[in-house]
């Protein structure tokens, strides 16, 4: 019986170092970027991709020209979600669109100084909210009822469609060079220069949430309370209120930005659209 026992405590004593071994191999574990595929450079200038869940597409902005040119040769790209073009020119007539967001059957996408709202079914451009004042619209996020944020990045705005109307949401000269927005919960975070921002949908209350993030254009969620950042010149990061910034990805070396990416939180694929470098590429975060 006494061998037994301490056969027993011996086996409880072996699981109970497995188990703290794994634990440490989690806490010490890097999060890493794995590339799993990449568009042919066909898009054009392309700055914002967004992940169609309802229809299982992704769709990519592509400005094909300068960021503030008014040419009308934008275009919306349809892609798989494994990285097949789908449709390259699947809207077009668009001035340097960029930021989009989706709420139903409607993509909404900026174009310079107005907002573009597609009919995702017709694939046509359905109505234009001029918004008056503005200068460099970029970024879109979109909460549960509907209401669409708008960034702009020159004159430290945000604009917001509501019913449909576009108004002036909210003025801050803390919004320095304000561009990537994400919503959650009752809160919109926002991404500026060198900072994380937190504005009460409510309230307007504007407060610090992350800092020392270096520039940001894209900004997303992982699900699992930790976000990620593009800064566009090439360098990605996981961003946490609680701890230093973890870089990604550094694709300067090969003078490839990192514009407006999206996290698709349920396949842990993280998209990249590459500027001028005219691809989106695609990444699995082993977190």
């Amino acid at each position: 019986m006494k061998y037994l026992f301490v056969s027993f405590v011996l086996i409880i004593f072996l699981i109970m170092g497995a188990c703290q071994k794994q634990d440490a191999q989690k806490i010490n574990k890097v999060p890493k970027l794995t590339k799993l595929w990449e568009t042919p450079k066909s898009m054009l200038t392309c700055e914002s991709v967004i992940f169609d869940s309802t229809r299982n597409v992704i769709y990519a902005s592509n400005i094909n020209g300068q960021p503030l040119e008014k040419n009308e040769l934008g275009f919306i790209s349809k892609l798989s979600p494994e990285g097949e073009v789908l449709k390259e020119k699947w809207v077009e007539g668009l001035n340097a669109p960029k930021g989009m967001g989706v709420f139903g059957n409607k993509l909404f996408v900026t174009d310079i100084d107005q907002v573009i709202e597609i009919d995702i079914e017709k694939a046509e451009i359905a109505v234009r909210y001029p918004a008056e004042g503005s200068q460099f619209l970029n970024d879109i996020s979109i909460d549960q009822l509907g209401n669409v944020y708008i960034s702009d990045m020159s004159a430290n705005k945000i604009y917001r469609i509501s019913q449909g109307q576009i108004e002036l949401w909210l003025e801050s000269e803390l919004f320095n060079s304000v561009n990537g927005l994400f919503v959650e919960k009752k809160y919109l975070l926002i991404g500026i220069a060198g900072s994380v921002l937190k504005a009460d949908l409510l309230t307007k209350e504007v407060t610090a949430f992350i800092k020392n993030t270096g520039g940001i254009d894209g900004l997303a969620s992982d699900g699992g309370g930790n976000y990620i950042i593009s800064d566009w010149q090439g360098h990605i990061h996981l961003i946490n209120p609680n701890k230093e910034k973890i870089m990604l990805l550094d694709s300067t070396p090969e003078k490839m930005n990192a514009a407006d990416i999206f996290y698709i939180i349920s396949k842990e694929i993280l998209l990249v659209p590459t500027f001028f470098d005219n691809r989106v590429m695609a990444y699995k975060l082993e977190n």
